[in-house]
């Protein structure tokens, strides 16, 4: 197995989670990937506030706020105590700590952690996300406006970041180390990055890596939509285009959080746990850039730092699962990049962009199409990605609207974020 990360051990993928508005778990997920179900939908106009203020075009979000209960007394197998704790623990939590609860309990009995695991303390945490209970601090101001009594006695831990790591831990009786991991849009690909660091250290024999969701606060829209980032409602067409699409106008947000189990090669041989996948490889780069505009210098950088950490050049590669935000100097920064480092013509890899079909979801990203391509290697296929009509490079072998045949055994999965944090990850057919 060409696997070999920092350091000279392996890690290989043991565990998938995702609970989000493009699916509710792994199998679910892998039907709207090779079906090109999307989640994106206009939102309803709202109500009230500012006159001609932007909003949104689309939108792919939770369903209301009891997503994550139900989808948690959906889990198949999970064990009575370990569902009473999760229940107990995560009651009253934001949303976002829930679905993180839920996906991380998925990936969990995924790898089989419940019936064999190593000890506690060989067990880590990576939280990818930044900022991601802006709208719990916004929620609260205002019941504390309305009567200071209404602020909830946790709150000061509620709107900290770290709350997925602690309730993760607790629930998950986890004793090793523990993080969140910020990169704006790359933090999952940096909190995966981590992970296999960890891992490769000797610190963990186990890291679980959860993307955590962000439920997007107004005045969050609204900084979005002012800087021209996210796509807005006003003369927006009747469908969303894909990313790469000539017709993008900026980002769709999307909401979901997603787990990828992270061990050691090792581990998992002496639990018997079935392998999903080889992480072969990351890189994370900055451009020395405190705006939000891409560049392709960097992000061909992070492509050939993860390629050369596994051992691999650009011909190894089968398909890209693109960042492909939507937003048109982003995306065209990224063709370019992706031309510099794998040509152009039959020959090059696929490449498609799962916000397409997810929306865009922020510091969950990576973790999310990190799932996305492993349950697409596992499959042989390619996703397609609906609404991609006309390329903004033809030149590149984009999948548009249909589902392709992987090539080869490794895929990359680009990350990039505001501020210049550019990064990617190269996942491997458990049979390379």
């Amino acid at each position: 197995m060409s696997t070999a990360a920092a350091g000279g051990a392996a890690v290989v993928v043991t565990g998938l989670g995702v609970l989000g508005a493009v699916a509710a778990d792994p199998d679910d997920f892998t039907v709207a990937l090779r079906t090109g179900r999307g989640a994106l939908t206009a939102p309803a106009p709202p109500d009230g506030g500012e006159p001609g203020a932007p909003r949104p075009a689309f939108t792919a979000e939770l369903a209301d706020e009891d997503v994550p209960n139900r989808a948690l007394d959906a889990i198949s197998g999970l064990p009575p105590e370990l569902g009473a704790l999760a229940r107990r623990t995560a009651l009253r939590s934001p949303v976002s700590v829930r679905a993180a609860v839920v996906a991380a309990l998925q990936a969990w009995l995924y790898a089989g952690l419940d019936r064999t695991a190593p000890p506690a303390e060989r067990i880590g945490i990576a939280v990818a996300g930044n900022n991601v209970t802006e709208w719990v601090t916004e929620d609260s101001r205002a019941r504390a406006e309305r009567n200071p009594a209404y602020l909830p006695a946790r709150y000061a831990l509620h709107h900290q970041d770290t709350d997925h790591v602690a309730t993760l831990s607790r629930i998950l009786g986890i004793r090793g180390e523990g993080c969140t991991v910020g990169g704006a849009s790359a933090s999952g690909n940096l909190a995966l990055a981590h992970g296999a660091r960890m891992l490769a250290s000797g610190a963990a024999d186990v890291c679980v890596v959860v993307g955590a969701m962000t439920r997007l606060s107004a005045l969050q829209t609204r900084g979005y939509l002012t800087l021209g980032a996210m796509a807005t409602a006003e003369g927006a067409p009747d469908h969303p285009p894909a990313p790469f699409d000539t017709g993008h106008r900026g980002f769709h947000p999307g909401q979901a959080s997603a787990c990828v189990v992270l061990e050691t090669a090792s581990s998992a041989h002496r639990r018997g746990a079935p392998v999903l996948a080889g992480f072969a490889g990351s890189a994370v780069v900055l451009d020395g850039n405190h705006l939000a505009d891409p560049s392709a210098d960097g992000e061909v950088r992070a492509m050939l730092g993860a390629l050369a950490q596994a051992g691999l050049g650009p011909g190894d590669i089968g398909w890209v699962s693109a960042h492909g935000t939507g937003s048109p100097l982003g995306d065209r920064t990224e063709a370019e990049a992706l031309r510099k480092v794998f040509g152009t013509g039959d020959e090059g890899p696929w490449i498609n962009a799962t916000k397409a079909l997810s929306g865009h979801c922020l510091t969950a990203a990576g973790v999310l199409e990190a799932v996305a391509v492993v349950l697409q290697l596992r499959g042989g296929f390619v996703h397609p990605d609906p609404g991609l009509r006309d390329p903004v490079d033809p030149g590149l072998r984009f999948v548009a609207g249909e589902a392709r045949q992987a090539r080869g055994g490794f895929a990359l999965s680009n990350g990039f974020g505001f501020g210049g944090i550019n990064s990617a990850v190269v996942l491997a057919h458990p049979d390379v």
